[in-house]
């Protein structure tokens, strides 16, 4: 693919493997300035059913592939990203908005999911267990093997748009899954862009498909009986529709949360303010895991609110191309929008701005409120955008509470030294990742990522997907002498 495609160059999508063209065509925009990145093809339906029809097909054919196929297809796409990174990270911050220093650090991210999956699959294999712990099993063992469900529907989100389809395509072909993937309607290019890369491996035929379809043609691959598995990620609103659609599938989930930063008496306060800053502002806030609660000791409100402001006040705000920015626009002006008139609504009702609360275009500035009610949506909602919010609390106690008084639970960050506070954290919290010292939005792509109460169902992280995406099946073999 040519990341300087134009209008008079439509980008073809990916039909069973192969580059096709439909009857309409979309364009991509840049955020910041309005340029457009790209034009791609739209598939029909009966080129979305050719795709379906496809990976059912060779569902068989993909579960026997040797482990050392899909192994060496997984190493071939980490090892081309790797070869194409400039290229893949300018498509990222052209389509999405994305400062490039980001970019480049997702396309790093994929690189290593593809290689962690080429690594999982050569270790993915059938156990064995006795069974003879009890007489009447006297001469029998188990082999237990993983058997992938069948096709996956990989619903995909913009902000992340190479590396999150990554952590859907990468534990499908690991299990010997074929995928169709449904890309965000405003970031399909680096999701066509790995299509062409997949399309370079040995992969049979039907394997994976790249369709861009408008968001409102989801629902019939959605409700498709061939594609057992869909893995979502995604706004809450949009997921849990999905599921009550398909109530006998087996879904998976990864949504949003209001990820709350809590800053304990003891800790690094220079470090923690430096950290939440950054990765309340990463991507523009538009990540489930960003800092947007800032859940403070009192004890170290002033000094640290002090230092908080000062470093957000440090970021760089600006051209997503250039080197420096750290912060860049949202992903269209309708979400900056979004954002500014939730902040407004904040401030009529009672909160303060600390730092930031404008907009210039689909560019929001770094903004720190406080005083914020328990109602706005700034403490209740997810904001996806660059804003926090700061909540001073009087003890641990009080912390924690805080963090749980939340519909969501994705992850949460413990700034603290005490070790006992750290395993409490583990214990208390209703959230599935407990960062100790440093913000809720570190994750490491082969660890379980997921959420609990309204942040999801179901875990990514390369392995933890294989699990998800593969049922266990038992064979007992008799009359064996042990």
């Amino acid at each position: 693919m040519d990341s300087s495609a134009n209008a008079t160059s439509p980008i073809p999508f990916w039909l069973a493997g192969r580059p096709a063209t439909g009857d309409a065509e979309l364009e991509v925009t840049n955020s910041h300035d309005g340029r457009v990145v790209g034009v791609y093809s739209v598939p029909t339906a009966e080129q979305v059913e050719q795709a379906v029809a496809a990976a059912d097909a060779v569902r068989k054919e993909a579960a026997a592939l040797p482990i050392h196929v899909r192994a060496d297809a997984l190493s071939h796409v980490a090892r081309r990203l790797a070869e194409r990174a400039e290229e893949i990270a300018q498509l990222i911050s052209g389509e999405n908005g994305k400062p490039i220093f980001w970019a480049r650090g997702e396309v790093n991210r994929a690189v290593s999911t593809f290689r962690f999956a080429a690594e999982e699959v050569r270790r993915f294999s059938g156990a064995v267990q006795r069974l003879d712990t009890e007489p009447a099993a006297q001469g029998r063992i188990a082999y237990v093997s993983r058997v992938p469900h069948g096709p996956v529907l990989a619903i995909t989100p913009f902000n992340f748009p190479l590396n999150l389809v990554a952590h859907k395509v990468a534990p499908a072909i690991a299990v010997g899954a074929p995928v169709i993937v449904k890309p965000a309607p405003a970031t399909p290019l680096s999701a066509l862009l790995l299509g062409e890369i997949l399309a370079e491996t040995n992969l049979p035929e039907g394997m994976f498909s790249v369709l861009p379809v408008p968001n409102d043609r989801a629902g019939a691959l959605v409700e498709d009986p061939r594609l057992p598995i869909v893995s979502f990620t995604g706004s809450g609103p949009v997921g849990y529709a999905l599921m009550d659609q398909v109530p006998r599938k087996h879904v998976t989930l990864e949504l949003g949360g209001n990820g709350a930063a809590v800053v304990l008496a003891d800790a690094d306060l220079d470090w923690a303010a430096a950290r939440a800053a950054l990765f309340s502002n990463y991507q523009a806030g538009q990540s489930c895991i960003s800092v947007q609660r800032v859940i403070v000791e009192e004890s170290v409100l002033a000094p640290f609110t002090e230092k908080l402001l000062a470093a957000v006040d440090a970021l760089v705000t600006g051209d997503p191309s250039d080197e420096k920015t750290q912060v860049g626009p949202l992903v269209s002006v309708a979400a900056a929008e979004r954002v500014e008139q939730w902040v407004k609504e904040a401030v009529e009702a009672g909160a303060r701005v600390l730092a930031g609360g404008t907009r210039d275009g689909a560019t929001v500035a770094p903004t720190v409120l406080t005083d914020v009610p328990a109602d706005a949506k700034l403490s209740c909602e997810e904001v996806f955008g660059p804003v926090m919010i700061i909540q001073p609390v009087a003890s641990v106690d009080e912390a924690f509470a805080a963090v749980n008084d939340s519909k969501y639970g994705l992850q949460a960050g413990i700034f603290t030294r005490n070790l006992d506070i750290a395993f409490r954290a583990n214990r208390e919290l209703e959230v599935g990742g407990v960062i100790i010292g440093d913000v809720p939005s570190f994750r490491a792509d082969q660890m379980p990522y997921g959420g609990v109460k309204q942040s999801g169902v179901g875990r990514e992280g390369v392995l933890s997907a294989m699990n998800d995406f593969t049922y266990e099946k038992v064979m007992v073999i008799t009359g064996v002498t042990l």
